[in-house]
């Protein structure tokens, strides 16, 4: 954490008590944030500790606390697999279509839904929530930290480029035909169920943490070939997101998503992984 003597003492020193409350609450904001992801690091690290043979006893004599100490501080916090997601500020991008009817942008309902629900699903991590929509045509800057985005490659050339480095999973479409995942490493094609003759309530989508544009961080991204796959993901890390986070971190990795669903709803019925979880080094 900064020095919080001297920032205390800078903002003490200020002499108008306007900019003075204004400084305090926009540095409470900042600190707090600091405490909740210095939590979720401890929480984490005791857990690590006792998954590598520890007892709770022995990590609370180390550390100087009661056993119950570590007992309660194990579950004080964000959980870790909060990181997943973001460490302060998650900012969700969906894109926004042109109404062939109206002529006016508009967002899916699905991905309206699916924002909704990962946004849910942050702030009960302890994290905080952004909306953007990324606009017609595409352009988007990727280059920030927290950004949790739910776009396919046909409506942004910037996301369209992010997805185009993963050496495993990509989008394909033959000419005249839908679009389709292509599984590169176990030669499969994955076709959403709504394309196939006869037709189905099933859809494929595409999950992955990627190196963005400028190399200086990551980037994570979903979509399915169709909006009911976008919400099969976020399903999927309601319900599966602790596991994800022991097998992959915050590391680079990809995967494929199938999702069932209620043809009248378009919600989720059944979600499983249809790959496995390729990391982007070992798929090189």
């Amino acid at each position: 954490m900064a020095d919080e003597h001297s920032v205390v003492h800078r903002i003490a020193g200020l002499r108008d008590p306007v900019d003075r409350l204004r400084a305090v609450t926009a540095q409470l904001v900042v600190s707090q944030r600091e405490v909740n992801q210095l939590a979720r690091l401890r929480r984490e690290t005791i857990q690590g500790l006792h998954d590598s043979g520890m007892s709770y006893a022995q990590i609370a004599d180390a550390v100087g606390v009661s056993r119950g100490r570590i007992h309660q501080i194990k579950h004080a916090g964000p959980p870790p697999e909060a990181a997943f997601l973001g460490t302060d500020v998650v900012t969700i991008l969906t894109p926004l279509k042109q109404d062939k009817i109206g002529d006016r942008p508009v967002v899916a309902v699905e991905d309206v839904a699916g924002a909704q629900q990962l946004a849910d699903l942050a702030r009960g991590l302890g994290l905080e929530v952004v909306f953007e929509h990324i606009p017609v045509g595409g352009a988007v800057n990727l280059n920030r930290e927290g950004l949790v985005v739910i776009c396919g490659p046909r409506l942004s050339k910037p996301v369209a480029n992010v997805l185009a480095q993963d050496p495993v999973l990509r989008f394909a479409r033959p000419k005249g035909g839908p679009y389709m995942l292509v599984d590169a490493r176990a030669g499969k094609t994955h076709k959403s169920g709504s394309d196939e003759t006869p037709a189905s309530p099933s859809d494929v989508a595409y999950l992955g943490r990627l190196s963005r544009p400028d190399g200086a961080g990551t980037v994570l991204v979903f979509t399915g070939i169709h909006p009911p796959g976008s919400l099969g993901v976020v399903e999927f890390l309601r319900t599966q997101l602790g596991d994800l986070y022991a097998d992959v971190g915050t590391e680079r990795f990809s995967t494929l998503i199938g999702t069932d669903y209620d043809p009248s709803t378009n919600l989720p019925a059944n979600v499983k992984r249809l790959t496995p979880l390729y990391r982007m080094e070992a798929a090189r």
